[in-house]
């Protein structure tokens, strides 16, 4: 188990998420556990991040993303299963929202207990320009460096292919 203190996330900054399963176990199973991740994704990060690559693969994921400034969250469309508004909006929580919600409907439909990630998720800070591209190759070339395929636009559970909207 991690015992360090993970680095907080801060708006106006770019940073590397990813995370895998504890101990390393698959936290995809079928197409629709993709599809659910994305879907729980988009409801609780999206609304206060751009995100400008994604690649899942069978027992971890990667995401890129930019974190809104304060004023650039879209807060109508924040929504919970639990609260009507959140008090606090912070990155880590949205994550620890995306993260319950997921394990939660996995663990019900796959009929297994307990955690299903790691805890804390790692994140790097992205701190310059080159940093930025480097990583949007490694997060897109994933699934061939892991031999889930050949040619990155080949793999269905990434950004690869998929152009970004501003």
């Amino acid at each position: 188990m991690k015992s360090y203190k993970p680095l907080p996330l801060e708006t106006g900054n770019y940073y590397h998420i990813y995370n895998r399963g504890n101990n390393k176990i698959d936290v995809f199973f079928d197409s629709e556990s993709y599809f659910h991740f994305l879907r729980l994704y988009d409801k609780y990060f999206s609304p206060i991040a751009e995100t400008y690559a994604w690649c899942l693969l069978k027992n971890h994921f990667h995401i890129l993303v930019y974190l809104k400034l304060p004023y650039e969250i879209e807060i109508d469309k924040l929504e919970y299963s639990t609260v009507e508004k959140a008090n606090v909006i912070e990155p880590s929580r949205q994550f620890g929202y995306l993260f319950n919600a997921y394990t939660q409907a996995i663990n019900k439909k796959f009929k297994r207990t307990g955690s299903l990630f790691e805890v804390p998720f790692e994140r790097k800070k992205v701190i310059s320009e080159r940093y930025l591209k480097n990583l949007i190759y490694y997060i897109h070339n994933n699934p061939v460096q892991h031999g889930f395929t050949d040619k990155m636009s080949l793999y269905p559970w990434s950004s690869y292919e998929i152009p970004i909207n501003k």
